[in-house]
Order: C-alpha cells, then structure tokens, then sequence
C-alpha cells in the first residue's frame, strides 16, 4: 500500500529479498533501534516496523514537516501486513475519488490548480459509481466530453480538514476525448489552465507537480507503451 502524506510516499510492504535489495539512501532496523526523525532523508527503509512505530511516525508526518524525505517504506513480517494495513486505515476517514488522463492524439490533458500542473479529479457524489464519478469530474473540471476506458490505477493520499484526518482513494482512468471544442478551467474549483500537452511537455511539467500525480503519469505511459 501507498500512501502519499504531505507529498511525500509512504509504502506499506512485505517483508523480503527482493524489497530489502533495492537501493535505499537509508536503512533503519526498528527491532533494535529508536527512528530517529533526524535520519529520515531522500528514500528511507525501515525494517521490521511495528503498527504503533507505523502509527507514529504516520502522525509525525501530518505534525512536522519532513522536507529532507522523499519517500519512505515499512517492511513489516508478511503475516502482520493486512492487520497493520487496516489499522493504518482506520485512523482516517475514507473519501471516495475519481479522475482520469483523457487523451488526444498524442497529447493529454492537464490542469494548472493551486500553483501546480495536476490531472482533473474529485470526490464521487454519494452512491456514484467510481467510472461515472471520474468521468463527470473530468468533464466538469475541464468543460470537455470524454469517453472512460480502462483503469490505470488507484491512489492513496492523506490531508487534514476541520481538525480531522482523511485519507482520499482515487481511481483514474484512461480516457479518450470526443469534443473539446468549449474547453475551459473550472474557476470556481481554483482552475486557472487547461492545456493539452505531448509526452515532453507534460514531463517537464510534471517537475512542477505532485508526487501522486507523477506516479499516475508513469503508470499512464508504461501502460500505454509510450516514452515520456
């Protein structure tokens, strides 16, 4: 599991050989030593993580600002992973969310919101189905018509409103355009821009984006066989 908590990746993973063996800026056994937050710099791994050492540094992360980490992984004992998962889970309220990369040609379409390049998204409407919730939030947020085709993924990210936490699943789709002839931003929903962009401009873009964002992107393009 991937959570990404003040644009910063947080995994949730089994332990094993394979996750132990890739290249890590930082490893930290948490069976025979104190996280020290001090050491949590670029990509951490921390080996054999405890619910309640997940839960705080979790907390800690909502709390201090960790502008040194790029991501962090939990390497838990295979047979704690789903209980640790639902623990971690219940700490937040769930919200239900949609988007998608809607393509044409060989460009897709992206969002200029807050200061940052992002994809069109939203929360569902209760009872929406996730395909028909991402579909009207694209269309809404961009003023096009789209046609939803397969899932490129889901996911996970965490923010803080009125005092409590949530954690936001989002479910994009690819998307095909059908018209974009009175294509314009929502500006009530802090959408300034509404570009087309081929694979050079949206990786440049992508440099002043959001790490979850970079994620779907990359996950878009390897699906699709295409090169950014």
């Amino acid at each position: 599991m991937k959570i990404f908590i003040n644009d910063i990746s947080v995994n949730l993973a089994k332990a094993s050989d394979e996750l132990e063996h890739k290249i890590y800026d930082v490893v930290l056994d948490a069976r025979s030593t104190n996280i020290d937050s001090k050491k949590l710099i670029d990509d951490v791994l921390v080996k054999g993580a405890t619910l309640v050492q997940v839960q705080a540094l979790i907390n800690m992360m909502h709390e201090k600002d960790f502008r040194a980490l790029d991501s962090i992984t939990f390497s838990v004992v295979p047979g704690e992973y789903k209980s640790i998962k639902k623990a971690v889970k219940k700490q937040f309220k769930i919200v239900k969310a949609g988007g998608g990369i809607v393509e044409k040609d060989d460009q897709i379409l992206l969002i200029y919101r807050k200061n940052k390049w992002d994809l069109p998204k939203g929360k569902l409407d209760k009872g929406e189905g996730k395909r028909k919730g991402a579909l009207r939030e694209v269309e809404e947020e961009c003023n096009v018509k789209a046609k939803v085709g397969d899932k490129i993924t889901h996911t996970w990210h965490t923010y803080i409103r009125n005092g409590k936490k949530h954690l936001k699943k989002t479910h994009w789709y690819r998307m095909e355009c059908i018209n974009d002839k009175n294509m314009k931003p929502q500006l009530d929903e802090g959408i300034t821009d509404v570009r087309w962009m081929g694979g050079r401009d949206a990786q440049v873009a992508m440099v002043n984006s959001f790490r979850s964002i970079r994620h779907v992107i990359k996950r878009y393009y390897s699906l699709s066989t295409k090169l950014i």
